[in-house]
Order: C-alpha cells, then sequence, then structure tokens
C-alpha cells in the first residue's frame, strides 16, 4: 500500500511543473510599428540588435506600406494603433502627422523630421509634451546663408525653383523661410508644389520652362544640418 501511494505521489510531483508551466501567463512580445519601407529602418533594426533586441526574438516588428502617400498613411498608422503595437516609429513629417492624428497614447518616436514645434509635434522643445519624442536634422535658419552662399558661386543668379511637397510640413516651413530670404538678396523664387512621384514629370517639366539658374533641395539641406 505505501508503495502504491508512494508511486501515486511520485506521479503527481513529477506533473507539478507541467501545470505550473500551463498556468503562466503567456508574455506578449512587444511590438514596435513602422510605416513605410525605408532604408533607414535597416540602420534602426540594426541599431536595435547592437542594444540586444532582435527581431522574433525578444521584438516584433510590425510593418505597414503607405507609398508616402497621404491617404495611405493615415490607413497605416490606423492598423497599427489598431493591433495594437506598443511604439510606433516614423521618418518623415507626413507619416508623423500621420501617426499624431491616429493616437494620442501610443508614444510616437519621429525621425528626419523638420521643425517639431512648428509643425505642431511638440508643444516646445524644452517641454514637449505629449506622446511624440524623436529628432530633427533640419535648420531653416540657415536658408538664407546657403542662399549668400549659392548666390556667390553663381554670380548670375537669378532664378531660384523650389520643388516641394504641400503635405510634408518641413517642406512648407523651408518654403516659409524662402520667400523671406529670395528678396533680399535680389532674386525670384519659382515654387513648383509636387505632392507625389506621379507629378514629377510633368512638374519638372513645368519648371524648367520657367529656366531657373538653380534649385533649392530640403532634403539636401537636412543632410547638411546633420553633417554639422
Amino acid at each position: 500500500m505505501r508503495r502504491r501511494e508512494f508511486i501515486a505521489g511520485l506521479g503527481s510531483a513529477a506533473a507539478w511543473p507541467v501545470v505550473a508551466r500551463a498556468q503562466l501567463p503567456l508574455v506578449r512580445m512587444p511590438r514596435i510599428g513602422l510605416i513605410d519601407e525605408e532604408p533607414l529602418w535597416d540602420n534602426f533594426r540594426q541599431g536595435l540588435r547592437d542594444l540586444g533586441y532582435v527581431e522574433n526574438q525578444n521584438i516584433a516588428i510590425e510593418y505597414r506600406p503607405a507609398e508616402s502617400k497621404v491617404d495611405r498613411l493615415a490607413q497605416a498608422a490606423r492598423e497599427l494603433v489598431s493591433l495594437p503595437v506598443d511604439v510606433i516609429v516614423v521618418g518623415g513629417s507626413p507619416a508623423a502627422r500621420a501617426a499624431q492624428q491616429a493616437t494620442s497614447t501610443i508614444p510616437i518616436v519621429m525621425i528626419s523630421i523638420g521643425d517639431p514645434v512648428r509643425a505642431g509635434f511638440a508643444a516646445s522643445l524644452a517641454r514637449p509634451g505629449g506622446n511624440m519624442t524623436g529628432y530633427s536634422e533640419f535648420a531653416p535658419d540657415l536658408i538664407g546663408k546657403r542662399l549668400e552662399i549659392l548666390k556667390e558661386c553663381v554670380p548670375s543668379l537669378a532664378r531660384v525653383a523650389f520643388l516641394w511637397n504641400p503635405d510634408n510640413d518641413s517642406n512648407l516651413i523651408f518654403l516659409e523661410e524662402l520667400i523671406t530670404a529670395v528678396p533680399a538678396l535680389g532674386l525670384q523664387l519659382i515654387s513648383v508644389p509636387i505632392r507625389n512621384v506621379d507629378q514629377f514629370e510633368g512638374a519638372f517639366a513645368a519648371m524648367m520652362r520657367r529656366r531657373p539658374n538653380a534649385a533649392v533641395d530640403p532634403a539636401q539641406a537636412a543632410q547638411e544640418s546633420r553633417m554639422r
């Protein structure tokens, strides 16, 4: 009798770890939401790996394509919020705007944006508030200086063209600074709005018909600001 009781007890004890494991709550892997597949996300993933966060091992990454189109950016942001993800990481002001409109609670990390205060992403740099953080690589106060240098390099400079996206807050800021700086240098600004790549060929042809001497690029200006 004692032998049977001992074997039964041993069997019960052996089952304890199985029962305990079955009762442990499943730990959900933290999820990061990314909008649009951009080259910078390769560096972002590598940075995560360097910190010990490996995709599909201890973090999950949810990717939603949008092709940088405003309506699809909004849809992608809403999908990530509905999952939900634990943080949304965006590149550029249009994607940041879409994420901002989709959630006021999920943290949003912005990469490569313009002026976050003028764009309405932060109350101030000292006290941003809200659920958005990140970094800016845009220095609008240097636009006038860049034009001065450009005119020194091209003394005959008279007309400066600017291809810009009305849906990009950084481009709007850049345009405002250009409008202020151009008259002081005796230049004429050729403003050419373009919202997507499908419009590029026609917009570029229209710009060239106005015979600009040079063109300014806000993306290049951002790169220069980052290099300083």
